[in-house]
């Protein structure tokens, strides 16, 4: 009898030992909170890039609504535009301007020529990189500043419209303090479950 308490128990082939377990639990959370870091590094570099960021570097994000520029800006990308000097606007930049015509719409098109008038006027004529022919219009550049288009972030802008979406955007409201709540809680929680769960299968083994 007393040799067989002594003997060293063999895990049934196929079981789970304590060990993997507990390996099994810590993998198990550290996804869960990389996973919700990832989130909130997300949301925050989002917000950054568009509320923040414009007042402090100074540049500007608007979405392609149109496939005027596709292959160069596709519908759905955001571009995001610097100002520079009315002066120093040059053929083959792409700017953002209103145009002269219709509803004054803003579209960026590439620059094909730029005439300087004596009283330091600027006027450009412009092409989208998908159409065939050139813009029919010239168009007079306003003020002292104009907008040049320096990057682009794809999809961007088909993500922004589906968040402005009433069912989305009602869920943002309050969804995105449940889910920081919730991971301040786990943080906070975390440790002690942890510490109960591991304290459980040493108190098994002590009985």
């Amino acid at each position: 009898m007393t040799t067989a308490l002594l003997a060293p128990t063999t895990p049934f082939p196929g079981s789970v030992t304590t060990a993997q377990r507990t390996t099994a639990r810590q993998i198990t959370a550290g996804l869960r909170r990389w996973t919700l870091r990832a989130l909130m590094t997300a949301a925050v570099a989002f917000f950054a890039l568009v509320a923040v960021g414009p007042h402090v570097l100074h540049y500007r994000t608007m979405t392609m609504l149109t496939g005027s520029m596709t292959g160069t800006i596709d519908v759905g990308d955001v571009e995001v535009v610097t100002p520079i000097a009315v002066s120093q606007v040059s053929p083959g930049m792409i700017i953002t301007y209103h145009i002269p015509v219709d509803d004054h719409r803003v579209v960026s098109h590439r620059v094909i020529s730029v005439e300087h008038g004596p009283d330091g006027q600027v006027t450009v004529q412009t092409k989208g990189d998908a159409n065939e022919a050139a813009d029919p219009w010239q168009a007079v550049l306003r003020g002292d500043t104009a907008w040049q288009v320096r990057g682009v972030v794809p999809h961007l802008g088909t993500a922004i419209q589906w968040l402005r979406t009433p069912v989305v955007s009602q869920a943002l409201v309050y969804g995105a303090p449940a889910l920081l709540a919730g991971w301040l809680l786990l943080s906070i929680w975390h440790p002690g479950s942890t510490e109960q769960d591991d304290a459980e299968p040493a108190a098994a083994a002590r009985s």
